[in-house]
C-alpha cells in the first residue's frame, strides 16, 4: 500500500499514542530529561578542555594543580555522561517495549469490538498490517526523536550558546548555517515526496505482479506462459528500477547540496577565524573548539532529512490504525438489563432492516414469535433473508426499526456479550484457531474441565478421528483448521455447542459438510443437543428438517409459509412443496446415475 502523505492525521495519531504513553509517563519524561542532560554535557565538556588548553598554553608549571583539577572535573563529567547515556538506553528499552506492547493491546482490543460488518468490509491481513504499521511507526518515530531529533535541537542551540559565550559573532555564523541547512533539507524533502510516492507505487506494483505470477505458477506451467510472464513482469520491474533510480539520484542531489554547505561554512568561518587570530582576538584552542563544534553540528544536521522522512512515513503508517481507533462502534452496548436463566422465547416485532451498503431492504415490518424450546427450521432461496435473520438475532447488525425480544427483554438493552452467551451457534463453514483440538473445543466453554471437553467431543463423535491422530487432543489444526476436513471441523463446532449448552441453539446447516456415515452419527448427537432448547435451523438440505416443530419459508424478507413438514408438502402450489420436489427429484436422478 502506498503511503498517503497528504493525510497524516498527526493530532489523531498523537492522541492515541498518548493514551498508552501516559501510562509510562515517568519513564518517558525521565528518558527525555536524561537525553537533554547528556546532550548538554556533550556541549559543556569541550568548554572544559578549552579551559585546560588555556592553562597549558601559559607554560607555567605552577599551574599544574589547576590543570589536574580541570582534567579531574572532565573525568567526573565524562563518567556522569556515560552513566546517564547507559541509563537512558535501559530506560528507552523498557519504555518502548512496554508502549509497543500497549499499542498492540490497544489496537487489538478496540478493533475486536467492531461489528460483524466492519470485519466483512476489511481483509484480516490488511487489519493485521495496520496494527503492525501503527506499532512500528511509534518505534521509528521514537527512535528518530531520541537518536536524531532531540540531539539535533540540543547541539544546534547548545553550540550557538557556547560559541556566543566565547566569540559572539561566530554564533551568528553558526545560526545562519543551521537555518539554511535545515530549511534547504525541509524544502527539498517536501518537493521530493511525489517521487517517493511514485517509487512506492512502482514497488507495490512489482510485488503485486510477482505475487500474482508465483501464486498462479500451475496455470503458467499448464499454459506454457513462462516466457510471457517473464516479459510482462520484466517490464514492471524495469519501471520500478527507473522510479527507484530517480529517487536515489535525488537523494544524491541533496547530499551534494549539504556537502557544499558544509565546505562553504568551514571556509567562511575559518576565513574570519584566521583574521581574528592574526590580530590576537582568538587563540588556536578556540579555533580547534570551533572546528570540533562545527563537525559535531554538521553530523547532526546531516540526519535532518532522515528525520523529516521518518516523520512523514511514521505518521502516514500510523494514521490508518488511528482512524480505525477513532471510528465509533456501529453497535454500542447499553448494558441496562441482563439475561439470566432464560427459557428462550424469541419475538421479532415489526422488524425492518435495510442493508446500508447498497440500500437493500432485507426485512420490512417482519414479525415472528418462537415459543421457548420450540424447534424451528427456516428455509428459502438464496438471498431470502435466512442468514440476516440469524445475524439480527445475535445482534451482529443493528435494526433499522422494530425490536427483537428474548423472554420479554429487548436485545438492544443488553450487552452483546451477555446476549451471545445465551446462544450456541454452529456455522456451516467452521473456522478454527491454529491451536490444539482441546483448546478449540474448549472455546465453547473456556472454564470447562478436560472431562467436560472429552464428553462433548464424544457426543459430537469427534473422538472418532481425534484418537487416531499421533498427538490426539494436543494436535494443532493449522490456520482456520486447514489440517482437518470440512466434516471434522463441523464436528468440532458441534462439540463446542454441546459444551456451551446455551438455552438457544442456532444451526446453520450443521451437517452439510459431512458424509452420509458421519451425518448419521451427528444426527444422534444433534437430537440430544436440541432437547429442552429453543432451536433455529437454517436449512439448505431439506431432508434434515423433517422432524422440526415448525418450518418457516422466507422469501424477500417475508414469511410466506409457516407449518409442519407434513402439512407443507401437501399444500398445493406451495413454495416448500416445490423446493422439496426439486431436491427429492435431484436425489432420484443421482440414484439413477449411480
Amino acid at each position: 500500500m502506498v503511503k498517503d502523505y497528504k493525510n497524516l492525521h498527526k493530532d489523531l495519531v498523537l492522541k492515541y499514542f498518548w493514551q498508552v504513553v501516559r501510562k509510562f509517563k515517568v519513564s518517558f519524561f525521565t528518558l527525555l530529561a536524561s537525553n537533554i542532560i547528556s546532550g548538554i554535557l556533550d556541549i559543556y565538556i569541550p568548554l572544559q578542555f578549552l579551559k585546560l588548553w588555556d592553562i597549558l598554553n601559559k607554560n607555567n608549571f605552577s599551574l599544574a594543580s589547576e590543570a589536574y583539577k580541570v582534567i579531574t572535573f572532565i573525568l567526573v563529567l565524562g563518567i556522569i555522561r556515560l552513566v546517564i547515556a547507559r541509563g537512558s538506553s535501559f530506560i528507552n528499552s523498557y519504555f518502548q517495549a512496554n508502549v509497543m506492547a500497549g499499542l498492540r493491546k490497544q489496537s487489538f482490543s478496540y478493533m475486536m469490538g467492531h461489528s460483524h460488518s466492519f470485519f466483512a468490509d476489511n481483509f484480516s491481513g490488511s487489519l493485521l498490517q495496520k496494527i503492525n504499521k501503527y506499532v512500528r511507526a511509534f518505534e521509528r518515530l521514537m527512535d528518530m526523536m531520541i537518536d536524531n531529533g532531540l540531539p539535533l535541537i540540543i547541539r544546534s542551540v547548545g553550540t550557538i550558546i557556547a560559541i556566543y559565550t566565547l566569540v559572539p559573532k561566530y554564533s551568528l555564523m553558526f545560526l545562519v548555517f543551521c537555518v539554511v541547512f535545515i530549511l534547504t533539507a525541509f524544502i527539498y524533502v517536501k518537493l521530493k515526496l511525489k517521487y517517493d510516492i511514485l517509487a512506492a507505487e512502482a514497488d507495490t506494483k512489482t510485488h503485486g505482479a510477482l505475487a500474482d505470477s508465483i501464486g498462479n505458477h500451475s496455470s503458467i506451467q499448464l499454459f506454457t506462459g513462462h516466457r510471457y510472464e517473464e516479459e510482462r513482469t520484466g517490464e514492471i520491474i524495469n519501471k520500478q528500477k527507473k522510479a527507484t533510480l530517480i529517487n536515489w539520484y535525488l537523494w544524491g542531489g541533496l547530499s551534494f547540496i549539504q556537502s557544499t554547505y558544509t565546505v562553504l561554512a568551514q571556509f567562511i568561518i575559518f576565513w574570519f577565524a584566521i583574521g581574528d587570530w592574526k590580530i590576537g582576538l582568538i587563540g588556536v584552542p578556540v579555533m580547534i573548539l570551533i572546528q570540533g563544534y562545527l563537525s559535531s553540528l554538521t553530523m547532526s544536521l546531516w540526519s535532518f532529512h532522515s528525520i523529516i522522512r521518518a516523520f512523514y512515513d511514521g505518521f502516514a503508517d500510523a494514521a490508518e490504525m488511528a482512524q480505525v481507533l477513532d471510528t465509533t462502534y456501529e453497535i454500542v452496548d447499553q448494558d441496562a438489563n441482563k439475561l439470566e436463566n432464560i427459557k428462550g422465547e424469541i419475538c421479532f416485532n415489526n422488524v425492518t432492516y435495510i442493508y446500508d451498503k447498497n440500500n437493500t431492504k432485507v426485512f420490512d415490518n417482519f414479525s415472528l414469535k418462537i415459543p421457548a424450546k420450540q424447534k424451528v427450521a427456516i428455509v428459502g432461496t438464496s438471498g431470502s433473508g435466512k442468514t440476516t435473520f440469524v445475524k439480527l438475532l445475535m445482534r451482529l447488525f443493528n435494526l433499522t426499526s422494530g425490536e427483537i425480544i428474548i423472554d420479554g427483554v429487548n436485545i438492544n438493552g443488553i450487552s452483546q456479550k451477555n446476549l451471545r452467551e445465551q446462544i450456541a451457534f454452529v456455522p456451516q463453514d467452521t473456522s478454527l484457531f491454529h491451536r490444539t483440538l482441546m483448546e478449540n473445543i474448549r472455546y465453547g466453554k473456556r472454564n470447562a474441565t478436560d472431562e467436560e471437553v472429552l464428553n462433548a467431543s464424544h457426543l459430537a463423535h469427534c473422538d472418532d478421528f481425534i484418537n487416531k491422530l499421533p498427538l490426539g487432543y494436543e494436535t494443532k489444526v493449522g490456520e482456520r483448521g486447514i489440517k482437518l476436513s470440512g466434516g471434522e471441523r463441523q464436528r468440532v463446532a458441534i462439540a463446542r455447542a454441546i459444551l456451551k449448552n446455551a438455552p438457544i441453539l442456532v444451526l446453520d446447516e450443521a451437517t452439510s459438510a459431512l458424509d452420509s456415515e458421519s451425518e448419521m452419527l451427528i444426527q444422534d448427537a444433534l437430537h440430544n443437543l436440541i432437547k429442552d432448547k429453543t432451536t433455529i435451523v437454517i436449512a439448505h438440505r431439506l431432508s434434515t428438517i423433517r422432524a422440526m416443530d415448525r418450518i418457516i419459508v422466507i422469501e424477500n424478507g417475508k414469511i410466506i409459509e409457516d407449518d409442519t413438514h407434513e402439512k407443507l408438502i401437501n399444500k398445493n402450489e406451495g413454495v416448500y412443496r416445490k423446493l422439496w420436489s426439486l431436491q427429492a427429484g435431484g436425489f432420484n436422478k443421482e440414484d439413477k446415475v449411480n
